[in-house]
């Protein structure tokens, strides 16, 4: 019976260690999609500006 538990208690040993990392695994991918998300919106940004430049511009242009 010993050996059982010994066995037993080496899987959740094994267990544990797997979702500690796998807890890592999931912040490091949240933190990184966070910083995805943030540099989305500044490109967004940066083509809503750019958008309205041109826009601007296009209306300046004389008629043919």
């Amino acid at each position: 019976m010993s050996v059982f538990f010994d066995h037993l208690e080496h899987k959740v040993d094994q267990i544990v260690a797997v979702c500690a990392s796998l807890r890592g695994e999931n912040q490091a991918l949240r933190a990184h999609v966070a910083g995805l998300e943030a540099e989305k919106a500044a490109l967004t940004k940066k083509i809503d500006i750019t958008r309205e430049r041109l826009e601007t511009l296009v209306t300046r242009l004389p008629e043919e």
